[in-house]
Parts: structure tokens; C-alpha cells; sequence
């Protein structure tokens, strides 16, 4: 007998990220997964140098230089907080590894994040997927669906907020009133990944809901505004029983020194920051406006992509892929989210947006 995985694990489909080159295109420009165009920080690569020594050595063990440096900028209690040196990917994970039992239900929306499912079946859990709301300018979290796909197996309900591929995000009171609606043994789970780049002000990344209840999470990561994708840093905030447990399962030494002390450098660095929120901001909108002249929809996005949609035929979201990759622009293809005449595009560098219009002008003939 050879040693078989647990009944099912084999039917997962693994993640699968941004393609990152194309074959016999030299000069790409990678817009597939959501990548700061500004890297990061000196500050935080001055810090990655002063870093090197600690290489040989075992960090403390709690992460507690990165969770009090992220408590004080924040205002939050350092107690609360948990480290992961595996991004909040592994957060995420953990927190299904958790609270999921075989049989359990775990709620998300239909073109949600795939490590969602890839957690909740990993644990024998049940996937409950959600519809989303379509309007002309966006898809999203349907919070009247999530609520009555509620049982008494509920355990979980993973909530990206802004979300991806999307770009839509549920503003406060919508949070609060899909929040209000659980039972208090059903752990709302959100997912802040790209909260920094969210200007509304009807926006709430959750801070406050987890301060003021028992049953909810929300994760973070500096991946994304922070433009630190390679070095896998995530971080959650949640109370202090969920810490307790996921510091219980989490692996001993799971965010060296060297990730904690660039993390450091980089939440301190408010300058660096806002300007990756302006460039956001400006190319966004850029991107936005221009690709709809061409008659293409594009979704309003709060995070740093959008979502643009194509038309079965000539003209499809594979032809689009196809056509772009030929001219180095790598985008996303998101059918395996639900969304086969799509592409996520991110907010790339200056050049490469504008690269990206001037090729779907020549791929619509506009």
C-alpha cells in the first residue's frame, strides 16, 4: 500500500498564479498579478541589506518587532495581532484549518478569491458559492444572498473586500449590516488585501469591526500597496481566542527576522505609500476612461486593477489575451473565477498602461 492524501484533496484544483513571460516575446510587461509598479520602499530595501546577518539566526518566535511596530502605527493591540511570513495566504489557510471540520460550510462569493475553496475543501469543508450582483459598471458581493446562504453548519464566510478580480467593495454599512446578520458562532472573515487603495469614504477595512466583536477577522498584506509580493508578508487582526488558536497551529518560526524588519521599514514609510496611492489613482482612472472609449466595459475598481470585459466571437477575451501577449502586455485571464469573457489588468508602470490602450485600440480597430 502506498501512502494515499485524505479522500478528495486530489479532485482540488491547485492555484494557479499571473503568467509572467510569454514564449518568444523578449519585453513583457507582467499585468497579471497585481504587482506595485513602484516596488518597494528604499527604505524598506536599505532595511532587506541591514537584514542580511540575521540570516543564520532563528527569529523570535512571536514576530513581536513586526506586531508592535504594526500595533503603534495602526493603534492596535500587539496581543491581537498574528504574523505569517507566507503572506496572508497562510493566515487565510489557517483560519480554515481552524475552525473548518469535515462537513462544515464555508461561505464566499462566486468570483472570489480561489484559495477560499482550495482551504475550505482542503479541510473537508463545504464550499457554499454565492451569486453576485451585476450592475453596468460592477460586480458585486450580493450581502442578501451571503446572508441567507446562512445554516446552522456555517463556520466561515471569507469576504475580500475590495474585491478580486472584481474591484467592487461592500462600503460600511453594507459590511455591517451583512456582519450584523450572522450568528455569533459564524467567523467573518475579511480579507483587507487591497484596502490601502481605496479612497471612499464610505469604505471600512474592518479595524473597527474586530475591535468592537468576537467573530471577526481581517488580514492584511504587504503585497500589494507596500510592493513587497516577493518577500510573502501578511499580518491579521482578530480577537484574542482566534490569535490564540492560530498561533497554536502556525508554524514556530514563521516570519523570519529579515521579513519583519523590512515590513518595519515599510509601514513607516508613509511617503513611499502615498505615492503608490496617486499612481494608483491617476492610471487607474486613465485606464478606466480611455478603454471604455473604445466601447470595451470596464468594472469601477477600488484596488489597483480593473476588470474588463469582451464579447464571445472575434473579438473574445482569449483572442484579446492572445492579441496583447504578442505585444509583451501580460493581463490576466479569470475564467477560472467565473469570468471567461474577462481579463484583470493591473495598474502597471506609466509606459505599460499606455501600451495597453494603444493595443486595444488596434485589437477593436477604434
Amino acid at each position: 500500500m502506498k501512502p494515499t492524501p485524505r479522500p478528495g484533496l486530489l479532485d482540488i484544483s491547485p492555484y494557479v498564479g499571473g503568467r509572467a513571460g510569454v514564449p518568444g516575446v523578449a519585453k513583457v510587461w507582467k499585468l497579471s498579478s497585481n504587482e506595485s509598479p513602484l516596488g518597494p520602499s528604499p527604505r524598506a530595501l536599505a532595511a532587506l541589506d541591514e537584514a542580511k546577518p540575521s540570516l543564520s539566526l532563528y527569529p523570535e518566535g512571536s514576530a513581536r518587532l513586526l506586531r508592535e511596530t504594526l500595533g503603534e502605527v495602526f493603534g492596535l493591540n500587539p496581543d491581537r495581532l498574528v504574523a505569517s511570513g507566507d503572506g496572508s495566504d497562510m493566515l487565510l489557510t489557517l483560519l480554515a484549518n481552524a475552525y473548518v471540520s469535515p462537513g462544515d460550510e464555508v461561505i464566499f462569493s462566486q468570483h472570489a478569491f480561489l484559495l477560499y475553496k482550495i482551504a475550505t475543501l482542503a479541510n473537508s469543508g463545504k464550499p457554499v458559492i454565492v451569486p453576485e450582483k451585476t450592475t453596468n459598471s460592477a460586480i458585486k458581493v450580493d450581502v442578501d444572498a451571503m446572508l441567507a446562504a446562512v445554516t446552522p453548519r456555517t463556520r466561515l464566510l471569507y469576504l475580500a473586500n475590495p474585491n478580486n478580480p472584481t474591484g467592487s467593495y461592500l462600503t460600511k454599512d453594507e459590511l455591517r449590516r451583512l456582519h450584523k446578520g450572522l450568528p455569533e458562532s459564524v467567523l467573518l472573515v475579511i480579507d483587507a488585501a487591497y484596502s490601502e487603495f481605496v479612497q471612499a469614504d464610505d469604505y471600512e477595512d474592518g479595524t473597527a469591526l474586530v475591535s468592537e466583536f468576537s467573530n471577526v477577522v481581517m488580514t492584511r498584506t504587504f503585497s500589494k500597496i507596500h510592493g513587497l509580493a516577493g518577500l510573502r508578508i501578511g499580518w491579521m487582526y482578530a480577537p484574542e481566542p482566534v490569535c490564540n488558536a492560530i498561533n497554536r497551529i502556525r508554524g514556530p518560526f514563521s516570519t523570519a527576522l529579515m521579513q519583519q524588519l523590512v515590513g518595519v521599514a515599510a509601514i513607516r514609510d508613509s511617503a513611499h505609500i502615498a505615492a503608490a496611492v496617486a499612481h494608483n489613482n491617476k492610471w487607474r482612472d486613465y485606464l478606466t476612461t480611455e478603454i471604455r472609449k473604445l466601447g470595451l466595459r470596464v468594472d469601477d475598481s477600488a484596488a489597483n486593477f480593473v476588470l474588463v470585459h469582451f464579447k464571445p466571437g472575434d473579438k473574445s477575451a482569449a483572442r484579446a489575451d492572445e492579441f496583447l501577449s504578442q505585444r509583451g502586455l501580460i493581463l490576466r485571464a479569470v475564467g477560472n473565477y467565473g469570468l471567461p469573457d474577462a481579463l484583470r489588468l493591473t495598474v502597471g508602470p506609466a509606459e505599460a498602461c499606455q501600451l495597453v490602450v494603444a493595443a486595444l485600440k488596434d485589437f477593436t480597430g477604434q
